[in-house]
């Protein structure tokens, strides 16, 4: 069997601090968004709240194509997790307009 070779990018050890703290702040932004949006969603805080959300969200964003740009990702890659990131903001919207859209079909 022949030995496929996958050459990667060498990470400077200038950048190793970066690329961990902006990865370790993609995991705590995603976390954030997706809490304080559901916690705005079942009215445990105020809706103006959601602007908190959002925010945490662009951080998301931004450390997440830090992150791909550091680690020397391809174009197309870059492009592909700015989709996911769009879809992650999507995404919480579409569930809480089916759930309310659920309730509001088997309330008596």
């Amino acid at each position: 069997m022949e030995e496929i070779l996958v050459i990667r990018p060498e990470i400077p050890l200038e950048d190793f601090l970066t690329v961990f703290v902006s990865g370790a702040l993609v995991i705590i932004f995603g976390a954030a968004y997706v809490g304080v949006f559901t916690l705005v969603k079942i009215k445990k805080l105020k809706n103006y709240y959601m602007s908190v959300a959002y925010m945490f969200w662009g951080l998301l964003t931004y450390c997440l194509y830090l992150l791909s740009d550091l680690i020397g990702s391809e174009p197309f890659t870059q492009k592909a997790l700015m989709v996911a990131m769009v879809a992650y903001f999507i995404f919480p919207h579409f569930i809480y307009y089916l759930m309310d859209k659920t309730h509001e079909a088997y309330e008596h």
